[in-house]
């Protein structure tokens, strides 16, 4: 489908045009691979053509004041939103952007490196249940953790949290706090799907290929009895950040590579997807990983999709909502290293095409889709906001908007970022609003003297 120039408004206020031109046949400009001389296993399989959309985006700051929150899930009808942070607390936002107290109840974690609460996610029966699920580090003993899943239910003012219980514990207990996974997803038929991660050290990470641990597997537990009963359902896999079911039931996943090779899987029973025995990255002193293969076919399970140089995945959701209807079953992945949300074009199990939205606003940890279709999106920050993300001006109109003498139209991204550093009110270091702090990584603020994100 042919995409015309896109806008992005950086504030609720200001929209700034992404690009001119015809429809692009050329991939995102991310910067040079770490593998270039690479052979992709089928077309598209990586670097898919640019596109832009035809409309402008919007953004709004729900609420304030979130540290590194890791996921956001939507509850029904007006209840508004759950939100984790990585420190252990649970929060309720109000659709007003009330945000509470930490909600009572949760788990204890293991809050070191990437470790803590991670992610949220309601059972399909949230309306008459109040069944929530989350993941998190759990700490058992001696500078150990793993990967875990709960459930408990939400009491109505969604101030406290009853009946926690685990669903799963990852094994063995690892004393390296890194690469958890991990997201949860429920089928809608009685079970859930937990990722893992395997934990990133050396001697670790070759547990991803053993079917007797639970590290770099995906994970389904079934919960139709009185004990959930978990079993492996794919395993050979790194660190998967982004899980979601398309809308014919299939589970897909966004995994973190290492230097490159972030990958995008089709999940299938019983499969293996290849790490750390191949890879379409390298490790991060440039040596190979495995045996230097990249290809994973056919020993293992080719990815649909990679990225070199990587975004480095968060959440992940198939749009389907009303505003943005052009959008319909695309995938829309959070990027941290990419610093945007990314939209993937997908045409039946392939990328037809990628974009870059909201470029330079930091590391977004994860995307939900609000009632209205409006997104929602929280960034890795320790003075984060949540963010909604809405339908702006096209083109035409803010030509006529920049036409007006009477409004004044920022129209680059330098002319923000000066703007931005002296907004009131609460400012942070040198006059950096902090719902902008994260924006200072991006390499055009740095010639405006606005750079600071401490």
């Amino acid at each position: 489908m042919r995409r015309l120039p896109s806008l992005i408004c950086l504030t609720a206020l200001f929209c700034v045009p992404l690009g001119m031109g015809a429809a692009q046949t050329a991939p995102v400009p991310d910067g040079a691979p770490n593998q270039p001389d690479l052979t992709p296993a089928f077309a598209a399989q990586t670097e898919a053509p640019a596109q832009t959309s035809d409309f402008a985006l919007s953004q709004s700051i729900v609420a304030e004041g979130l540290e590194h929150p890791w996921a956001v899930t939507v509850l029904p009808d007006d209840e508004g939103y759950l939100v984790t942070e990585r420190s252990g607390a649970l929060r309720h936002v109000s659709r007003e952007g009330v945000l509470s107290d930490p909600i009572s109840g949760t788990p204890d974690v293991f809050a070191r490196r990437q470790g803590g609460l991670l992610d949220v996610e309601i059972a399909p029966d949230f309306a008459q249940s109040r069944v929530i699920y989350l993941t998190y580090s759990k700490p058992m003993g001696n500078g150990r953790s793993t990967t875990a899943a709960a459930r408990a239910v939400l009491s109505a003012d969604a101030s406290s949290l009853s009946g926690l219980r685990d669903i799963f514990i990852g094994n063995p207990p690892s004393s390296t706090p890194m690469h958890y996974g991990s997201r949860i997803v429920a089928d809608g038929a009685g079970a859930v799907f937990i990722t893992t991660g395997e934990h990133s050290s050396r001697g670790e990470r070759v547990l991803a290929q053993d079917l007797s641990t639970t590290y770099g597997k995906v994970i389904r537990v079934e919960e139709t009895g009185q004990t959930p009963e978990a079993r492996i359902y794919s395993y050979g896999h790194r660190n998967i950040q982004g899980a979601a079911l398309a809308a014919d039931g299939r589970l897909w996943t966004i995994e973190h590579g290492p230097a490159g090779g972030d990958e995008l899987n089709i999940i299938e029973a019983g499969a293996n997807y290849g790490w750390p025995i191949v890879s379409y990255g390298v490790n991060y002193n440039g040596s190979a990983i495995g045996t230097g293969a990249a290809r994973h076919a056919p020993d293992f399970t080719e990815p649909r999709y990679y990225w070199d140089p990587v975004i480095a995945p968060g959440g992940m959701v198939f749009y389907d909502g009303a505003m943005f209807p052009e959008w319909s079953g695309d995938i829309l992945a959070s990027g941290l290293v990419a610093s945007a949300l990314v939209r993937l074009d997908i045409n039946g199990d392939s990328v037809a095409g990628e974009e870059r939205l909201l470029e330079g606003i930091g590391r977004v940890r994860d995307v939900a889709i609000d009632h209205d279709g409006a997104l929602l999106i929280v960034l890795d920050l320790p003075d984060a906001p949540l963010v909604r993300i809405a339908r702006g001006l096209r083109l035409s109109n803010l030509k006529r908007r920049q036409d007006d003498p009477k409004v004044s139209h920022p129209l680059t991204f330098d002319t923000f970022w000066q703007s931005s550093c002296s907004m009131s009110p609460r400012t942070g270091s040198q006059g950096m609003p902090p719902r902008y702090r994260s924006q200072a990584r991006h390499p055009r603020a740095r010639s405006t003297g606005c750079h600071r994100a401490d």
